[in-house]
Parts: C-alpha cells; sequence; structure tokens
C-alpha cells in the first residue's frame, strides 16, 4: 500500500524484485483449512511437492523445505556441511553476497572473500586462480550467487564448475539460487551444484516464509562429518521424516498448499516458456532503461538479469527521492538501492506472476515518475519497450 493516509484507486503495483505478487489461485490454496501434518493424509501433499520441484531445480537430489527465509537456506548449507574454523572462497558480487559472507563469519568460518564492483559477476578465471593457488585443499567450499537480487547481476554458473573442475579442486559448490530459481534455467545436476539455495517469494511467487536446500550426494557425504552445532536445520531428520512424506517439525502447512498450486502453473506454463517470458519481459525493460537515458548497473550483457534491472541514476542524483515520488503519486513500489548503492539506483522487479500489461503499466510509472522529478533522462522508455514486446 503506499505512505498515504487518502485512498488510491486501483491496485497497487508491486515491482521490487522480490516478495514477488501472488497469483490468485496461489492465494486461494493457501487458505484452505489446516490439515495433520502427522496424519495418513499429508505424505501424499509431502511427496507430490517434492515431486513437482524436482524439474525446476533440475535435480534427482534431495530436496529440503525449511520454514523460514532465504538467509536460513544460507544457515542450514553451511552449518550441514561445514565444521568451525573451515575456509570458504567467496565473492563480493552485491549485497548479497556479502550477507551470506556475513552469516559465514558469525558460524565461525574463514572467508576468502574476493572484492568486486557490484556491476559485474563472478569471474571464472579467479576461481580457478584461488583454487590452484590452495595447494593443500584448505577451501572446503567455493560460494556463489547467480543472481544478485540487488544489482541485477547474473552469474555464470556453468562456467565457474568449469573453472571449479579445471584447478581439481574437491570443494563443495553452493549457490544461492534465491532470485534465480523459476526464473533463469538452473541445471543442479548438470552442474554439479552440491547444495543450491532458494526460497519462496520470488520465482516461485509465494509469500516469504519458506527455504530449501538441494543438496548432492557429496553435500549429504560431508555433512555426516560436519561438527557445527545445530538442531532444526538438521538434514539427516529432514531425510529420515521426508521419505516416509513428514517433517522432523510442524511445517508451514498453508505456504506448502501454496507452493503445491505454485508448482502446477509453473508446470502448466512449462518451465521452458517461464525463462523465455523472464528473458523477454527483462529485455523490454532494459531497452526502456536505454532510451531514457539512463545506464544499467550490470555492466555486461551475458550477466544481465531474467528478474531484476538495476538502474543508476546520475551522480548527484537521489534514486530514492524517485522511488518515494513515484509511491506517492502512481502507488507503485520499486525496489531501493541496498547497501553500497543506497540512493544511487532504483531496480525494477519483472519475476514471477508478471506479463507484457503489467510490465507497460510499471514501465509507464516510471516514465511518468522521471517526468515530475529532478532525475535526469530523455523520453521514449515506454515507447522503446512497446515495439520490442510487440516485435518479439
Amino acid at each position: 500500500m503506499s505512505n498515504s493516509n487518502s485512498f488510491q484507486a486501483g491496485r497497487h503495483f508491486l515491482q521490487i524484485p522480490g516478495p514477488s505478487n501472488v497469483p490468485n489461485s496461489v492465494l486461494r490454496a493457501m487458505t484452505q483449512p489446516v490439515i495433520d501434518h502427522r496424519g495418513p493424509d499429508f505424505p501424499e501433499l509431502t511427496n507430490r511437492i517434492l515431486d513437482k520441484l524436482a524439474p525446476v531445480f533440475n535435480t534427482s537430489s534431495s530436496i529440503f523445505i525449511f520454514p523460514a527465509s532465504g538467509t536460513g537456506g544460507w544457515e542450514s548449507a553451511l552449518l550441514n556441511t561445514l565444521s568451525p574454523g573451515d575456509r570458504v572462497l567467496a565473492f563480493e558480487t552485491g549485497h548479497f553476497a556479502t550477507l551470506w559472507k556475513q552469516v559465514a563469519e558469525k558460524l565461525g568460518l574463514e572467508v576468502n572473500w574476493i572484492e568486486g564492483d557490484w556491476r559485474t559477476g563472478i569471474d571464472p578465471n579467479r576461481v580457478e586462480d584461488c583454487l590452484r593457488a590452495d595447494t593443500d585443499k584448505s577451501i572446503k567450499a567455493v560460494l556463489a550467487v547467480h543472481t544478485e537480487t540487488s544489482t541485477g547481476v547474473t552469474s555464470q554458473i556453468e562456467k565457474i564448475r568449469s573453472a571449479i573442475d579445471t584447478a581439481k579442486h574437491p570443494a563443495l559448490f553452493m549457490v544461492d539460487a534465491v532470485s534465480s530459481l523459476a526464473c533463469t534455467e538452473f541445471k543442479h545436476d548438470e552442474w554439479q551444484v552440491d547444495v543450491t539455495i532458494s526460497a519462496s517469494q520470488k520465482g516461485l511467487m509465494l509469500p516469504p516464509g519458506l527455504c530449501l536446500n538441494a543438496a548432492s550426494e557429496k553435500a549429504i557425504e560431508f555433512s555426516k562429518s560436519s561438527k557445527s552445532q545445530h538442531s532444526y536445520w538438521q538434514w539427516d531428520a529432514m531425510i529420515e521424516n521426508n521419505d516416509r512424506g513428514y517433517f522432523p517439525y510442524t511445517p508451514s502447512t498453508n505456504l506448502l498448499y501454496g507452493l503445491d498450486e505454485a508448482l502446477n502453473l509453473l508446470h502448466s506454463e512449462g518451465m521452458d516458456e517461464v525463462f523465455q517470458r523472464h528473458a523477454r519481459l527483462a529485455e523490454a525493460t532494459r531497452k526502456a532503461v536505454e532510451a531514457w537515458g539512463l545506464e544499467i548497473v550490470c555492466k555486461n550483457s551475458a550477466e544481465y538479469s531474467n528478474s531484476t534491472t538495476g538502474v543508476l541514476v546520475a551522480e548527484g542524483e537521489n534514486a530514492d527521492s524517485l522511488r518515494n515520488t513515484i509511491l506517492r503519486k502512481f502507488n507503485m513500489s520499486l525496489g531501493t538501492g541496498l547497501g553500497k548503492l543506497k540512493g544511487k539506483i532504483f531496480r525494477i522487479g519483472h519475476i514471477g506472476d508478471f506479463n507484457d500489461l503489467m510490465l507497460a503499466g510499471t514501465l509507464s510509472g516510471v516514465e511518468m515518475g522521471l517526468a515530475i522529478s529532478d532525475i535526469s533522462h530523455s523520453k521514449g522508455g515506454i515507447e522503446a519497450a512497446l515495439n520490442y514486446l510487440s516485435s518479439n
């Protein structure tokens, strides 16, 4: 809702890069009565969801669902596989990569932190160089954020996997796919990812509240020798209970109803079509940004995100002032700049349950906001986006 106390007709446009809009059928699914999570009917729901999640991750590995946010997914991955004092290799691609690093440090891990400019993804050559230099193989895991929500930069996970293999290094490969899963093709098995971390509130089109780990056999073997102290996140308890269709503690039953329906929607559209839709709407957004004469945060076109576009404003101008104007005048929320980019960028989310007309409305709100703001720009962004959409 808008900050204003006065009534604004029409619906609120939520165009942040997550939480994303929740489809009506998913909302309806979550209104079902709660059932006994220890009763005889519950395993059918559990098994159905796990079966439908597998092709979203492109995996035959175990998938664990926890009542938590994506931050919980980071903790679960690290605590289950590693021990205090272990070294991990991580890369500064943006705000969420930085937060993951801080979580690792608080859990007692030693982080080899490769600084970055927040405008480019992980350089596979740097990965290979760092791992080759680790002659005693003391690095136990490589941490990579697939799509960095704070910047709109997508690192090339397949090439990072190749770099690890070329260096002949045994480190686990952990990938944050919170903002990419169900928006961009992700191949957990083919890319030999050991732990893929995601969450409910973005491409999966649910409210916040669930985090997910897809764990390879190698990761599960590591978990058997982990010396980290924890209880809530234990994979072995998940495996034991999931095999029978249950969870080791009370699950988020109504969010699971919603997840079941969201997966129905994704598979009904077809995962390839879901990715193509996201890519097309993202490209139309970038056409608008270029026509406005503004700069896209992501420097490399090969790293453009299907989920979100970060937009830089000129030095000395305030992106948050623009966001506030758009919220107040047009009842639309855009993503704020985070961390180092606070006030310097705004982010347009084109993620989840989203189509051509929703994008047209979103870009119209941005262009009208630009017209009544002090942000330097040119006109014609909407026209450029619509021309692209109508011809593609």
